[in-house]
């Protein structure tokens, strides 16, 4: 990624002192989001990952994935298949529990919206400690599709999320447009 467009992303994401909860340092993207210049570059940079691993398929994660998600799948022309928290899906769905540091948790996706023609995209805003897209990439196999890797915004390096993640990821690539 050019350097200019990382200075334009980073920014425009604003640190939030203990937020959730003390001691934490939330990362906010609102203001990239308000931003359209910075809000174009991010969807473009993420299509152009979606277009270099020959994805057809691009899967946001609840919640803040599908805001990223969405317009980076209407720009590389692929469909948009979101993967939700349980029981927010009606008909058929495949789900799939994960750990969480304090217990589990548990997302779905409809079980028609991908196939064995499949390379999907799995898109989010953070990569923490990957227990999300951990399960995301069990779901998409399956479900008989293919995963094409891996498309974040931003790594939190210091949670070790692609140390977690790199065995599920099979060789498929995961790619951090920013690594804080």
């Amino acid at each position: 990624m050019i350097a200019d467009m990382r200075e334009l992303l980073l920014s425009r994401i604003r640190d939030v002192s203990d937020y959730p909860q003390p001691g934490v340092m939330f990362k906010d993207i609102t203001p990239l989001l308000a931003d359209p210049a910075a809000f174009t570059a991010l969807t473009d940079a993420l299509a152009g990952v979606c277009a270099r691993h020959g994805a057809t398929k691009v899967v946001g994660l609840e919640a803040r994935g599908f805001i990223l998600a969405a317009p980076v799948a209407v720009r590389a022309g692929l469909g948009f298949i979101p993967v939700r928290k349980a029981g927010k899906l009606p008909g058929a769905t495949l789900s799939q529990a994960y750990e969480l540091e304090y217990g589990t948790a548990e997302i779905e996706i409809h079980a028609e919206d991908l196939g064995g023609d499949d390379r999907v995209m799995v898109i989010d805003d953070v990569l923490a400690t990957g227990g999300t897209a951990e399960a995301s990439l069990e779901l998409i196999r399956r479900a008989g599709a293919e995963v094409a890797g891996v498309a974040i915004l931003m790594e939190l390096g210091f949670l070790g999320g692609r140390a977690r993640l790199e065995p599920a990821l099979q060789g498929a690539p995961l790619e951090a447009l920013l690594t804080v």
